[in-house]
């Protein structure tokens, strides 16, 4: 998915909300310059970044991902993940549903952590899922919950694709 478009609906929802560069950067921890790049599409926002983002702007990060989007393939060769909106144009509800692809080796990245719980449930590959410095290995059709405060990430270190279902709450 092209970057600026996430950028362009960033700013929209920014504008939208009243919020300027500055007050979307203290709810975040982003720098103002970074978020004016990802908004011009000449930066491209990294998972936990553009969880941080979705949170201020009171949106799932599904909502950047809308079904127009989904099956087109970016142009950027370091994009390692590919995100799945299956809300079913839902953007509401008390939860969401999104099926994640990360790439092999996709294993570079910080942990973050966000309000709600988080369920996932592996439909191919292994996912390595470190929480508060605890890494888990998940095989296919194996599930895990968790408390989503809790500083976590998700990592391929396999040498094929993994996908996965995560549904986040509020």
């Amino acid at each position: 998915m092209p970057s600026d478009s996430i950028g362009k609906q960033i700013k929209s929802l920014r504008k939208t909300s009243k919020m300027t560069l500055k007050e979307l950067a203290g709810h975040t921890g982003v720098s103002i310059s970074f978020l004016s790049q990802v908004e011009r599409g000449k930066s491209s926002v990294t998972l936990e970044s553009l969880k941080k983002i979705a949170d201020a702007l009171d949106v799932n990060p599904s909502f950047f991902f809308s079904e127009n989007r989904v099956r087109e393939k970016s142009a950027m060769e370091h994009v390692s993940f590919h995100y799945e909106d299956l809300s079913c144009g839902i953007h509401d509800a008390d939860f969401s549903p999104i099926m994640v692809t990360l790439k092999p080796g996709e294993n570079k990245g910080s942990a973050f952590s966000h309000n709600g719980y988080e369920f996932l449930f592996v439909i191919e590959g292994k996912l390595t899922v470190e929480v508060e410095g605890d890494r888990i290995e998940l095989g296919e059709h194996q599930p895990f919950m968790f408390n989503a405060r809790k500083a976590h990430y998700w990592y391929n270190f396999s040498e094929r694709d993994v996908k996965f279902l995560v549904v986040t709450s509020r």
